[in-house]
């Protein structure tokens, strides 16, 4: 890429941050672009945007995921953390230091944001890794609650407003459209 890569963020409590993460992959790939995703907390094989990618792998996309798999296996979300959760987003950290420094064009950080107010990484871990960021390249932060720190440190903050959603009454989340 010729120009100077930008710090994205897409947070808030609507729905579509991973999706907008993963549109902005799809268009880099389709630019010739070489593309890195690291999924934060989605270990496993629950998501089902990783069966797509597994087909896309070697096309210019690079992509790892860490934490467990909490969903199939009836868990649920977190309510605390355990050594391995913190041993987790620990690694998916050091697999984003190392990539910055590898040719990608463009690096997603998908949930990156919720490991801060959950407390699997530090905010200093997360401003470290944008302070060293090399200028080419196009990095993109997703996942609810990002700290103001690094939205101020962003050049490109959309927050996804929750207005309505059919899961409020009752609905179950869909496989395909949820996760």
């Amino acid at each position: 890429m010729s120009t100077k890569g930008k710090i994205h963020i897409y947070t808030g409590d609507g729905k579509g941050k991973t999706t907008a993460g993963l549109g902005l992959a799809i268009r880099a790939i389709g630019n010739d672009l070489k593309v890195g995703i690291i999924f934060f907390d989605k270990g496993g094989d629950y998501y089902n945007e990783h069966k797509i990618l597994d087909k896309l792998k070697g096309n210019n996309l690079d992509f790892k995921y860490f934490g467990e798999q909490r969903m199939r296996e009836g868990k649920g979300f977190r309510f605390q953390n355990t050594p391995e959760d913190i041993q987790q987003a620990q690694l998916a950290l050091d697999q984003a230091t190392a990539w910055m420094n590898q040719d990608f064009d463009m690096l997603i950080l998908d949930e990156i944001n919720n490991t801060i107010k959950t407390n699997l990484l530090k905010l200093e871990d997360l401003i470290n890794l944008i302070k060293n960021k090399p200028a080419n390249l196009e990095l993109v932060m997703t996942g609810r609650y990002c700290p103001q720190e690094i939205v101020d440190m962003a050049d490109l903050v959309t927050e996804m407003k929750l207005i309505k959603h059919y899961i409020s009454t009752g609905q179950a989340a869909r496989p395909g459209i949820e996760y």
